[in-house]
């Protein structure tokens, strides 16, 4: 290894499981030494890591379907991270130099299987950052379940979110005529309309969800991308038109509840309705679509390159700040996706 490189590394590991929602308090920083990559491996500096609301859901323990293990006491959190290869044993296909994608972020320097490891292209995005984005999950459910349509009208839930605040604009791209989004932050409804094109904006707190969708969409809507459920849903769902498609991708009613554990979002919704109105009601996950993510990728790069489309996110610098920027994210403080820069 390197005399250049550190002897230790740092990382963000769960000291305790909370009561109710995660903060701060629940992490700590720790150092532990510096691993060498043994065969099949490599060790990836981390430059950039996300920071997303399933972890709410690991570290409640309710993690029954959900593809990814529950989080202990003691155990290191991970996630989506864009880094530089360090060191890698001889022979490998993956050299020193190399920035790829994987999912051990939360520490500063990751040891990871180099069949985990996804060569980042700098030709296809121009921001290795992008690659955190999470637009893919967005454009599968706007392709693959809701399959937007010329002149749709599209409603987003918790369009300021990671995924919101780029399923809106990819709606738009893709044909939609009216995208309405919904948040619960007055700045964040500006900033919607503002910067990512939305047509109208339901604030939740500021009276009725379903009153405000009935006054932004008085015919009705053709698409919802839910991230929210709840009364959300609902509401929602009392707007369907004739053979509305449904397309759900998250509960953060539920998940980002402090009554619950993440891994429940019970909300009631009119079946007579469902039925009535042909509404099609299906969950979107990124695993029963393989072939999404590099269609996305290759039309988000391309996007990106005309200016036709962005990547809203915030950047918070230091691993020392990751544990606030988790409980920041969780309270609904930032817009867009949450990145911890190293």
């Amino acid at each position: 290894m390197s005399a250049t490189l550190p002897t230790v590394s740092r990382e963000v590991r769960l000291t305790s499981a909370p009561e109710g929602l995660p903060t701060r308090d629940h992490f700590t920083l720790v150092g532990t030494p510096l691993p060498e990559p043994g065969a099949g491996q490599v060790l990836v500096r981390n430059r950039h890591f996300l920071v997303f609301p399933g972890l709410r859901t690991l570290i409640g323990g309710e993690v029954d379907g959900v593809p990814l293990p529950a989080l202990r006491p003691g155990d290191t959190l991970f996630g989506p991270a864009v880094g530089e290869i360090v060191a890698a044993p001889a022979g490998s296909a993956l050299r020193v130099g190399d920035v790829v994608s994987h999912l051990r972020g939360w520490r500063e320097y990751a040891l990871v299987p180099a069949a985990e490891c996804a060569p980042v292209d700098g030709g296809t995005l121009p921001d290795p950052v992008a690659y955190l984005s999470q637009g893919s999950t967005a454009y599968g459910a706007l392709t693959r379940l809701a399959e937007v349509r010329a002149g749709d009208v599209v409603f987003v839930t918790g369009a300021a979110g990671a995924v919101g605040s780029l399923a809106g604009p990819i709606a738009r791209l893709l044909g939609a005529g009216r995208v309405i989004g919904s948040t619960g932050s007055p700045w964040k409804a500006e900033r919607l309309v503002s910067e990512l094109g939305y047509d109208a904006v339901v604030l939740r707190g500021a009276g009725s969800v379903a009153d405000q969708l009935a006054e932004a969409a008085p015919d009705g809507i053709d698409v919802l991308v839910d991230t929210v459920a709840g009364e959300q849903l609902v509401a929602a769902l009392g707007a369907a038109r004739q053979g509305a498609r449904f397309a759900l991708v998250g509960a953060l009613s539920g998940q980002m509840s402090a009554r619950r554990a993440g891994g429940s979002a019970p909300v009631e919704i009119d079946a007579f309705r469902v039925v009535v109105k042909g509404v099609s009601l299906r969950g979107y996950s990124g695993a029963d679509h393989p072939d999404v993510e590099q269609e996305w990728t290759g039309r988000f790069g391309a996007w990106l390159r005309s200016g036709a489309i962005g990547f809203p996110h915030t950047r918070i610098a230091g691993m020392d700040r990751a544990p606030q920027a988790l409980e920041e994210l969780i309270g609904g403080r930032h817009f867009g996706a949450v990145v911890v820069e190293l």
